[in-house]
């Protein structure tokens, strides 16, 4: 592990060690002097670092004993959090003095000195300094001296999106304009479609090319049909058919069966010229593409696929000989490219004295436009530090053996990156390949896992950092937008290597659980979900005692895909894993949640989205340390625990697309931490009223408010103080018309979100007679979507057209609005 992340981590870890009160460490040390005797070695330790970080490429020794100390720092914190959370526990059970705490008194205190507990605390702790100890006296064995390392100090890199643009491709104009050129043609085909192929090695650009036509306004106009989906190593018909149908019909159907969806998915191209993108096809078997392809041979007489390979073996089989595959790039489209990503501009005029190492990094990238992308947006950080670029150019790591199809080019580039970049990177070797993930989970993941830390203990700054910190591997190549979907994210496959080639013995993604495998020593584990899970395959993880990351994920072409877990894996396997910060169940067809997850004292973040659970047990509420609680998608779900008061530190709860789940508990009005709170649900004099959202002065993001109809005046709806949170997608919902129009009005008028952040406004079953003047207000520059649906007694529509941003409008359900008044407002 790199220094500073090493470093960054035990500042973090004995800083919390100093926070804590001394009546509560008392217990676990003889004196203050064990204290300051364990800070003193770790200082010891961390000026060490900066030399051992760099000798741990090549003796495997020191690499070793970082990944010793890292443990170490593991166990510190773990224990750590331990007491914080046991303090907490105690402000809970310690109330006023009732005939419950006379009885207690009765009993022995599990925290005093001379308990087990507290015997318990000790011996960790004393093992924990005599480790440290330990490590500290090697340093001589290993030649570890203190050095000083000097750092750029240039903060302000270019932030580049890794979206495709023309002007950023070099060396593919001929091969572009002969690609439109084939899907233009209509050539002889004794079928109505035909395959286009793109073959080449990793990183050299074949799904940028089959980007750059699939984009093309001549392309576009010429095919009726588009459809773009990501194969990858799993050639799953069902999966990869129901992209397709989902991407030309705009609809999100279930079929039970592959049958039933291949003959909708006929029905809907037949006698339409279609064109359709395999991107990454690994599969070999003739098989598989007869079955995929059925409902081709109804479509326009023209339509093609374009497919992108790294093997040709499919291809051979199906009768395209000859097959030519992309070359990577001339040594000048190579260096123009290294220029623009490093310098900003195509060539070395300007930075002449750089064009000699420039062209050494070329070579050495072998023209591979993801190599060079990679280098190129680390040197641009150093564009005026000549003696930087030589020492790239004469980097080790280029000589150094290559693993798989890892370009050194790549290791370069990670070892390039800040320390706590290179742990975010490495987190992500979790995500199997071709894995379709999103900003903001991603980053709520790394707060979870505490790698995302600062001085300010605010929740949305470390946010804001986590999305400084993601912004920053996107711009670096190690991440790009997925294609043909602009708002999910995606590593390529060289990069997904590279992670996990990083991760060592810290991060594991399971795909064949092998029960050899020693999981003892992991901390943050990840498994691909299949969709049946045996118990047995589960076994192994009796030993993964010190695992803080349980976390289901999916492959292949749909996204989250849907397994199936046996309630007794998942309550044995709780059981197992007492230290999980991290649990993602997302998908898992579970129709309850066991007990034990209460015990998880050490849980930040819990994911049951998508399951068929109907209600939280009443013990998730001694979860005291949960900070995201995601419950999207349970569409069975009919209750949250009671207690939600004990939640403090909750900031993130997500129970969107939860139909069955009509009132929330009184405590969550409690919980002044929270900042998403995806749904509201009035409930009138006996349940939540809106009023309880006045202290909730953190939300922002997407809001819902249910049940407008049980405000009885407009005074109510001014006391929640909508126009100080940040919502930027607001929903407001009346379950049933109001008798007082009026009424209506005055409370829409008062739940005026701010201008400055909305951009998507959803309005349902209002009963007023118009709508108030802020709705359409072109103060709103942000505001894209509208939708306006329900509402019989309305009779004028709002200034829309005043607002300049909008893109979207959905109007439905306003019987009583004149056309000519619609047509009137809209333009």
């Amino acid at each position: 592990m790199d220094e500073i992340v090493l470093s960054s981590f035990l500042s973090v870890v004995f800083d919390k060690l100093a926070s804590l009160a001394w009546e509560t460490l008392a217990p676990y040390f003889e004196t203050g002097y064990d204290i300051e005797k364990l800070k003193r070695s770790s200082l010891q330790i961390q000026t060490l670092l900066a030399d051992a970080s760099q000798k741990e490429t090549t003796n495997q020794f020191v690499k070793r004993w970082l990944n010793d100390l890292r443990h170490l720092a593991y166990d510190v914190e773990d224990v750590l959090d331990e007491l914080a959370t046991d303090a907490i526990h105690r402000e809970w059970t310690d109330q006023p003095e009732t005939h419950t705490s006379k009885v207690r008194k009765l009993f022995p205190n599990p925290f005093s000195k001379h308990s087990s507990y507290s015997r318990t605390m000790k011996d960790k702790i004393d093992v924990i300094t005599t480790k440290l100890q330990e490590l500290l006296e090697e340093k001589d064995a290993l030649g570890l001296v203190v050095i000083e390392e000097r750092r750029s100090t240039n903060v302000n890199r270019r932030l580049q999106t890794s979206m495709v643009h023309e002007s950023s491709i070099f060396g593919r104009r001929l091969e572009k304009e002969a690609l439109v050129h084939k899907l233009l043609r209509d050539e002889p085909c004794g079928q109505n479609f035909s395959v286009v192929p793109i073959v080449g090695m990793g990183g050299v650009g074949k799904t940028t090319l089959a980007r750059l036509v699939y984009d093309e306004p001549e392309v576009t106009e010429h095919f009726k049909l588009k459809a773009w989906v990501c194969v990858s190593d799993e050639f799953d018909s069902f999966g990869i058919s129901k992209v397709i149908f989902q991407s030309v019909t705009g609809e999100t159907t279930e079929f039970k069966d592959l049958n039933l969806l291949q003959v909708a998915l006929r029905d809907h191209i037949k006698e339409k010229r279609l064109l359709l993108v395999l991107d990454d096809v690994w599969s070999e078997s003739c098989e598989d593409w007869d079955t995929l392809v059925g409902p081709f041979y109804a479509c326009a007489p023209g339509s093609k696929i374009i497919m992108t390979t790294r093997k040709d073996q499919l291809l051979k089989k199906l009768g395209y000989g000859n097959l030519g595959r992309l070359r990577t790039l001339s040594h000048d489209d190579a260096l123009s490219l290294l220029a623009l990503h490093a310098l900003g501009v195509s060539n070395f005029d300007s930075h002449l004295s750089l064009k000699p190492h420039g062209v050494g990094i070329v070579k050495k990238c072998d023209g591979l436009p993801l190599a060079l992308k990679a280098v190129g947006r680390f040197l641009s950080t150093r564009i005026d530090e000549e003696g930087y670029w030589k020492k790239v150019l004469d980097s080790e790591i280029w000589r150094l053996p290559v693993e798989g199809e890892i370009i050194p080019a790549l290791i370069l580039s990670y070892h390039d990156l800040s320390a706590h970049l290179k742990q975010l990177f490495a987190y992500c070797s979790l995500f199997p390949k071709d894995h379709l993930f999103d900003k903001e989970d991603v980053v709520r993941l790394w707060m979870a896992e505490g790698f995302v830390q600062q001085s300010t203990p605010s929740d949305s700054n470390k946010e804001c950092l986590g999305h400084e910190y993601f912004d920053e591997l996107l711009s670096r190549s190690f991440f790009q937008h997925a294609p043909n979907n602009e708002s999910l994210f995606v590593m390529h496959d060289l990069m997904n290597d590279l992670a996990k080639s990083v991760a060592g013995e810290f991060f594991l993604r399971l795909e064949n659980i092998n029960m050899e495998e020693a999981l003892e020593k992991y901390r943050h584990m990840s498994f691909v979900c299949e969709e049946f899970v045996a118990y047995k395959k589960f076994e192994a993880f009796k030993r993964a005692k010190s695992l803080r990351t349980f976390m289901a994920v999916s492959t292949g072409v749909v996204g989250q895909r849907d397994f199936y877990l046996s309630n007794k894996i998942l309550v044995d396997l709780l059981l197992e894993l007492p230290l999980l910060r991290v649990l993602c169940l997302s998908g898992s067809q579970i129709s309850e949640v066991p007990e034990s997850v209460g015990n998880l004292r050490h849980l930040r973040y819990l994911n049951l989205s998508r399951t068929r659970i109907t209600q939280l047990p009443e013990n998730v509420s001694n979860l005291y340390n949960l900070e995201m609680l995601i419950l999207f998608g349970c569409r069975s779900l009919a209750k949250l625990t009671n207690n939600f008061l004990k939640l403090k530190n909750l900031w993130h709860l997500d129970i969107r697309d939860t139909p069955n789940l009509h009132q929330l508990p009184l405590g969550i009005g409690e919980l002044k931490c929270l900042q998403t709170l995806s749904k509201f649900i009035i409930r009138g004099e006996s349940g939540f009223k809106i009023t309880k959202l006045k202290d909730l002065k953190n939300l922002c993001g997407e809001f819902s408010i249910e049940g407008l109809d049980k405000v009885h005046n407009a005074m109510e709806a001014r006391d929640a103080n909508f126009s100080q949170k940040r919502l930027n997608e607001f929903t407001v919902v009346w379950s049933e018309p109001l008798a007082n129009e009026m009424l209506a009005k005055e409370v829409l008028n008062e739940l005026r979100p701010s201008n400055d952040y909305l951009k998507q406004l959803n309005i349902l079953s209002y009963g007023g007679l118009e709508f108030p003047k802020w709705v359409g207000d072109p103060s709103f520059q942000q505001l894209k979507h509208v939708s306006i649906n329900g509402g019989k007694k309305c009779t004028f529509l709002p200034p829309l057209g005043q607002l300049r941003s909008l893109k979207e409008l959905f109007i439905g359900g306003l019987d009583g609005v004149k056309v000519s008044r619609l047509k009137h407002c809209l333009y």
